[in-house]
């Protein structure tokens, strides 16, 4: 393997974790060497870093951050600008919560979904809980351009790669869904999203 700049992602290609990771390193265009990992594998390097061995891991120098959550607030706070996250405590801390919801909410569903070992009925169950989910809320997209905000955010990051991922969950949003759907076209286009997906996330959309 080639020898890893100053700052390295090492991220799973097809994970939803790993890609929001990816679209806020994108968004903040921060200079990073991605190192793609497949699911069940571990450089040495991964190894070296991080005791879990688990994705995404970013390595800064000789420190090695996982967890996704954490490591959001670490570039948020290493790579201020653009801010991801709003400058008062309270709009702070209501952004901190809707994270928290999307991985309550949608993405232990996204994780029963996506995982291909898991038994079938529940698979069908919470594909109909994420999409009845998902459609009640659409008409808040209706309101402000982002997720509840008039600016891209870290909830957009934890949203995004799930949206993206609803075809391969065999999910079709009703066109009632439509200011989510929309909302969803206008991100899939944003300079920062292309640059985010993997070779693996782009063929999950034909045409992308």
């Amino acid at each position: 393997m080639a020898a890893v700049n100053r700052l390295a992602c090492y991220s799973d290609p097809a994970d939803h974790y790993s890609h929001r990771v990816r679209l806020a390193l994108a968004e903040k265009g921060v200079a990073v060497q991605i190192v793609d990992v497949a699911a069940g594998q571990c450089p040495p390097a991964l190894a070296a870093a991080n005791p879990y061995r688990s994705l995404p891991t970013l390595v800064d120098r000789d420190l090695a951050i996982y967890e996704p959550g954490v490591l959001l607030e670490y570039l948020e706070e290493r790579y201020p600008h653009p801010a991801l996250l709003p400058v008062y405590p309270v709009a702070r801390a209501n952004s901190r919560l809707l994270m928290h919801r999307i991985q309550r909410d949608w993405c232990s569903l996204a994780d029963r979904l996506l995982d291909t070992c898991a038994d079938e009925r529940g698979r069908e169950a919470a594909r109909a809980e994420l999409c009845a989910s998902l459609s009640a809320v659409a008409p808040v997209f209706a309101a402000q351009p982002f997720f509840l905000s008039d600016e891209f955010s870290l909830v957009d990051c934890c949203l995004l790669p799930i949206l993206w991922r609803l075809p391969s969950m065999d999910i079709e949003l009703p066109r009632q869904a439509k200011p989510l759907l929309e909302y969803m076209e206008r991100q899939f286009a944003r300079d920062s999203f292309q640059a985010s997906l993997s070779t693996t996330e782009r063929a999950l959309r034909r045409g992308a």
